[in-house]
């Protein structure tokens, strides 16, 4: 308790320094910087947080010599209702933005704002993206209408951003948001694997039960943590830019997953690879280090926290918590939902306490496996299982991720049984905890609004071009088909040029 204090009173007096000199230009690098690295499509798969096989000697260090959170979870276990939260510091439902990469053309209703705008009164310089990450770490992706660069009044203008690419000295203090694509599924993973210097053994990996252990979903776990060692290294090129610029101890670095790892009951999921987030906290000017914090977190609560170091005060509608200091009213319970991804809706919920999670499922009667045409190419761990349930190969376990009906309630002990084996819901000696998760669902839904109950208005939610490249690949090129079964991924981009230009001469005759 007294380490804890001591963080506090460090990070208070840092702040109202801050906040003191706002208005004052002579004082404006007194301000943090802020960098806010996003890794996508990832759980608590790091070294630091008990990941077996992987090497992650950069987040090792900043977890060591920061704050590790270690009961973050997503508000959402998708990339786009994710990231508008976090954007907002609201929770998607509230904003009309829980469906993927839907509402792009409709403006936040009043008084909702995304958090660079705050930071921009502030004096801060926003910054999306930097060549020194793979794919140049300039993905937004929130659904509500925005764009990349330019000022925001949230009627004619809806720029986020002030530039792209690198952090300069002249832009302090800034704000510099980051994303590591390398680990979200993609043509990229075989050749990342194959360069590494040290490539993962996949006899080295540890299998959740949930997955058949067979020597494809092991090759395929294993390149996995290849990209989680190279988005390590990512972090630290990124270290030695503030290093060598002079900027590192006045930067905080907050890091988080966007959401859980692509995989079988991780992104587009309620259970605890879809939704816990690994979340990593430093700031050698502000933070005591060494700290493994075990509160429950929010995605959303970043952007709570992102302003109040920037010295913000924070918007009353916020539903978002800043963590940097400890909560006199800490969180019981976090809300997390997931709704329409591409053409798969579900409308289902969790509620996650310090011990427990309760799922509601509002869709019962489609399967886990909804053969989702964009996961199709990505989930090789699935094409597998599905032949071998067909075989009866499966475990009893195993078997219920392709289950034609989902219960409509779930409760598991996350603490005991974190794989959430046993579902405990009709076990009378939890009747008590099941009727508790209830009244967190219901007191949720008595003080907000959840839009993602309400009908789909479609002409919202572009269809996904992977179900007319599925379609396609049926109809012209079966063999892919096959290859697919056996676990091999396809590669969809080069797929889906081919399926386009075969389209635009078909269009053309």
């Amino acid at each position: 308790m007294i380490k804890i204090q001591k963080i506090n009173l460090i990070l208070i007096a840092f702040i109202a320094m801050t906040s003191a000199g706002c208005a004052q230009k002579e004082n404006k690098v007194v301000q943090p910087n802020i960098l806010f690295i996003l890794s996508e499509d990832m759980s608590i798969d790091l070294e630091c947080y008990g990941m077996e096989a992987v090497k992650t000697p950069i987040l090792n260090e900043l977890a060591a010599t920061g704050i590790q959170f270690m009961n973050a979870y997503g508000n959402n276990s998708i990339c786009s209702p994710s990231r508008s939260n976090m954007m907002t510091g609201v929770h998607q439902n509230i904003i009309n933005a829980q469906h993927h990469r839907s509402n792009r053309e409709i403006p936040l209703t009043a008084p909702y704002k995304p958090i660079t705008s705050y930071l921009r009164d502030a004096g801060y310089t926003c910054i999306i993206g930097n060549n020194t990450v793979k794919g140049n770490g300039a993905k937004i992706d929130v659904n509500f209408k925005h764009s990349a660069i330019g000022s925001y009044d949230g009627v004619n203008e809806f720029g986020l951003f002030d530039k792209k690419d690198a952090f300069t000295k002249e832009d302090e203090p800034f704000f510099s948001q980051i994303t590591l694509n390398v680990t979200h599924r993609g043509g990229w993973w075989n050749q990342v694997s194959n360069q590494s210097t040290h490539r993962v053994n996949p006899a080295d990996v540890v299998l959740p039960p949930h997955y058949a252990d067979t020597p494809v979903i092991r090759e395929d776990w294993a390149k996995y943590l290849d990209q989680i060692e190279y988005m390590d290294n990512e972090v630290g090129l990124l270290l030695a830019d503030l290093e060598k610029k002079g900027m590192r101890d006045n930067t905080i670095i907050i890091f988080i997953g966007d959401n859980g790892r692509c995989n079988i009951r991780g992104k587009g999921y309620l259970y605890e690879p879809g939704l816990h987030l690994p979340l990593i906290v430093n700031w050698p000017a502000g933070i005591t280090g060494g700290k493994k914090d075990t509160r429950l977190v929010a995605s959303v609560d970043v952007a709570a926290t992102i302003l109040e170091v920037a010295g913000v005060e924070l918007p009353d509608y916020m539903t978002a918590r800043s963590i940097i200091n400890e909560d006199p009213n800490p969180r019981k319970y976090i809300y997390s939902a997931r709704d329409l991804w591409d053409e798969i809706l579900e409308q289902s919920r969790a509620i996650t306490t310090d011990k427990y999670r309760y799922i509601k499922n509002h869709i019962t009667d489609q399967s886990h496996d909804a053969h989702q045409a964009y996961l199709e190419f990505y989930r090789p761990a699935v094409h597998i299982m599905r032949t071998l349930n067909k075989e009866g190969k499966l475990t009893e376990l195993q078997q219920k991720f392709f289950a034609k009906n989902k219960e409509s309630e779930e409760l598991f002990n996350i603490v005991n049984d974190p794989f959430e084996m046993n579902n405990l819901i009709n076990n009378p000696d939890f009747n008590d905890v099941a009727n508790e998760m209830r009244g967190h669902y219901n007191d949720w839904n008595s003080k907000n609004k959840d839009h993602g109950l309400d009908p789909i208005n479609w002409e919202n939610a572009p269809p996904p071009n992977a179900t007319e490249v599925i379609e396609w690949l049926e109809k012209e090129r079966p063999e892919v088909i096959e290859q697919m079964k056996l676990g091999i991924e396809p590669g969809f981009g080069k797929l889906m040029k081919e399926y386009r230009t075969q389209n635009k001469k078909s269009n053309q005759k």
